[in-house]
C-alpha cells in the first residue's frame, strides 16, 4: 500500500504531549514493543486531526508502518524521546485499574487457606508457585501496581494479606492511602512474583527476607527494596521505591530559606568538623545529605560515603555499603576509609559509640564528616551523644552544627484556594513573635484527581539549624540539658521547626493543620479540645 498520498509533510516540533492529545484506543491498535522500539506514538491535535509523534523525524519506516495500521491521513510531529515514552506508558497502564476478575481463572487452586505446608510437599508447592508467578496475568497485575505507584509518586507499596483479601496501599507524601484489594486466592501468586523479582526464596514463608530489584517504567528507572515478614494472614511485603532521578536534588530545591541556606553552606564549606542531621525515619535527611555532597563534589575533593543502604548512586563519589553479616559495619568501614585520604566523609547513621568515636577522631584529624542521628530536635543530638558515652569536650571540639528537619506536604497547586483558618489554629502565632499575620495568605487544597483527593501534592522541608558557637560549647561541656541548649540557640537567632513551618504556612505553601501534624506541637492537643468544646 502506497501511503505517500496520505502523508502530510508539515513537520512540527512538540515539546510536551498533553493528556488531552492521547487516545488510548488509538494507541493500542499498535503493538507496545513496536512503539517503544521506534519511539513513536499517534496523537490527536487540537483541530481533531491525527498526527504521528516521532523522536527521529527521519524514521520514515515507522511513520509509514503506523499509517498502514491506522489507514487514515496523519501529519508528522517531532517530540522528545522521553515525552513519547511517558505517553506510551500512560496509554497502556495509567487508566488501567488493578482489576483481576478476568484473571482469576488462571490462578485457581491457590486458596492459601492452609497456611502450614508440610516438609514433604514444600518443594512441589514452590514449583507450582514458580510456574504460576511467571504467567502473564500475574505479571500484568504486578506491572499495573508498580505503574500506578510510580505515577502516584508513591515512596512505598504495602501488600497486606488478611483473612479474605490482601490490601494494597501506597505511601504518598508520607501518608498511606488504600488503593485496591486482591482476592485471597491470588495472594500467593502475587507474593511469589514479587519474591522472584527480588531474588528471594519463594519456598520460605516462615522467616523474614530482604531483597532488591530494579524496574524501568517509561523513562523512569526505579530501584526497589523489598522486605517480607510472616504474619497471621500470610506474608506481608513492603516495597520501597527509589527513583534514581531524585538523587540529583540540589540544596536550592529542598526547602531552605535563604538565611538558613547561607548558614548551612558556610558550615559544609569548612575543612573539618562534624555536621549532624537529625529527625525520624522518612524526614528527608538522606536527601539533604546527597544534596550537600552533590554541591561539594568536584575533582579537587575525595568524598567517600558509608551507607545502609546506598539509596542513590552518585557519580565521582566512592560509596560503601555496610554488610553486618560479614563484619563490614559502619565502624569497620570508617577505619579503612581513613586510609583512603578522604577530604569529606558521609556516614549514613551514627548508631553506636564506636562509630561516633571514629567519626569524632576523623573530624579532629582534618576531615569534614556529615552524618545523621535519630533525635527529635537539634539540641537533643548533643545530649544523645553524651548518653552514648562520648565525652562532652570531644563533642564541643568536633561538632560544628546540628540540623533537625521534617517534611511538610505542599498544598496542591491544581486545587488550591484561599481560606480562613479557625481561631484555635491562628493562636499558633501567639507564641511565634517572628511572624506577623499582616499580609498572610492561607490556602487549602480542596482535593482533585492530581493529588488523589488529598489536597496536597509533593513535600518540602522545614529546618532547625543549630550552630555550635563558643557559648553553646560551654553549655555542652557543662552537660546542660537539651532544653537549655535549645533556648540558648533560639536567643542567638535559631528558628525552630515549628517556626519554619508556620512561616511556610503564612505564605500559603502549606496548611496550618499540616504544620501541627508534622511538628507534633503541644498546641495541637489544645486545638482539638477547643474545637470539640466549640462544637
Amino acid at each position: 500500500m502506497d501511503t505517500q498520498p496520505n502523508r502530510r509533510t508539515e513537520d512540527r516540533y512538540l515539546e510536551t504531549i498533553s493528556p488531552e492529545q492521547l487516545d488510548p484506543e488509538l494507541v493500542r491498535k499498535l503493538p507496545l514493543e513496536f512503539l517503544k522500539k521506534q519511539c513513536a506514538i499517534p496523537i490527536t491535535l487540537a483541530d481533531g486531526s491525527i498526527a504521528v509523534a516521532l523522536a527521529d523525524p527521519l524514521n520514515i519506516e515507522a511513520y509509514d508502518a503506523i499509517l498502514n495500521v491506522l489507514s487514515q491521513p496523519c501529519s508528522q510531529v517531532v517530540c522528545p524521546a522521553s515525552e513519547i515514552e511517558r505517553a506510551i506508558s500512560q496509554c497502556y497502564y495509567h487508566s488501567a485499574n488493578v482489576d483481576n476478575d478476568a484473571e482469576s481463572s488462571d490462578v485457581q487452586g491457590l486458596s492459601g487457606d492452609d497456611t502450614d505446608v508440610s516438609a514433604t510437599s514444600i518443594q512441589t508447592h514452590a514449583e507450582d508457585l514458580l510456574s504460576i508467578a511467571n504467567k502473564a496475568p500475574v505479571i500484568k497485575l504486578v506491572n499495573k501496581i508498580f505503574f500506578q505507584a510510580v505515577h502516584s509518586r508513591a515512596s512505598d507499596i504495602h501488600v497486606e494479606p488478611y483473612e479474605n483479601e490482601a490490601r494494597i496501599r501506597f505511601r504518598v507524601d508520607g501518608v498511606l492511602h488504600a488503593v485496591s484489594t486482591v482476592p485471597r486466592h491470588q495472594i500467593a501468586a502475587l507474593v511469589s512474583r514479587l519474591k522472584i523479582m527480588a531474588n528471594l526464596n519463594i519456598a520460605e514463608g516462615r522467616l523474614p527476607q530482604d531483597g532488591q530489584s530494579r524496574i524501568k517504567i517509561g523513562c523512569d528507572l526505579v530501584d526497589i527494596r523489598v522486605s517480607v515478614i510472616p504474619t497471621l494472614g500470610g506474608e506481608r511485603i513492603v516495597l520501597r521505591l527509589l527513583d534514581k532521578g531524585r538523587g540529583e536534588l540540589g540544596l536550592d530545591q529542598v526547602g531552605f530559606y535563604q538565611e538558613t541556606l547561607a548558614c548551612f553552606r558556610s558550615l559544609i564549606s569548612v575543612s573539618h568538623g562534624i555536621i549532624l542531621l537529625t529527625g525520624p525515619t522518612g524526614s528527608g535527611k538522606t536527601t539533604t545529605l546527597y544534596a550537600a555532597i552533590n554541591e561539594l563534589n568536584c575533582e579537587q575533593r575525595n568524598i567517600v560515603t558509608v551507607e545502609d543502604p546506598i539509596e542513590y548512586q552518585l557519580p565521582g563519589i566512592g560509596q560503601m555499603q555496610i554488610k553486618p553479616k560479614i563484619g563490614l559495619t559502619f565502624a569497620n568501614c570508617l577505619r579503612h576509609i581513613l586510609r583512603q585520604d578522604p577530604d569529606m566523609i558521609m556516614i549514613g547513621e551514627i548508631r553506636d559509640v564506636e562509630t561516633a568515636e571514629i567519626a569524632i577522631q576523623a573530624s579532629l584529624t582534618g576531615h569534614l564528616v556529615l552524618s545523621t542521628l535519630h533525635t527529635n530536635d537539634s539540641a537533643s543530638a548533643i545530649t544523645r551523644l553524651i548518653d552514648m558515652g562520648i565525652e562532652p569536650y570531644l563533642i564541643s571540639s568536633s561538632v560544628i552544627g546540628v540540623m533537625a528537619q521534617r517534611l511538610l506536604r505542599v498544598i496542591c497547586p491544581h486545587c488550591k484556594s484561599p481560606y480562613k483558618p479557625p481561631a484555635p489554629m491562628l493562636s499558633l502565632w501567639n507564641e511565634n513573635e517572628k511572624s506577623s499575620l499582616s499580609g498572610a495568605q492561607f490556602n487549602k487544597g480542596a482535593g482533585c484527581e492530581k493529588c488523589l483527593q488529598t489536597g496536597y501534592f509533593g513535600r518540602t522541608g522545614i529546618f532547625e539549624l543549630l550552630v555550635v558557637d563558643d557559648d553553646i560549647k560551654e553549655l555542652v561541656i557543662k552537660r546542660s540539658p537539651s532544653h537549655v541548649i535549645q533556648e540558648a540557640a533560639i536567643e542567638r537567632g535559631m528558628s525552630t521547626l515549628r517556626e519554619d513551618g508556620l512561616r511556610k504556612a503564612l505564605t500559603g505553601l502549606t496548611a496550618l493543620e499540616e504544620v501541627c501534624r508534622v511538628t507534633q506541637d503541644s498546641v495541637q492537643t489544645n486545638i482539638g479540645v477547643s474545637e470539640r468544646v466549640g462544637s
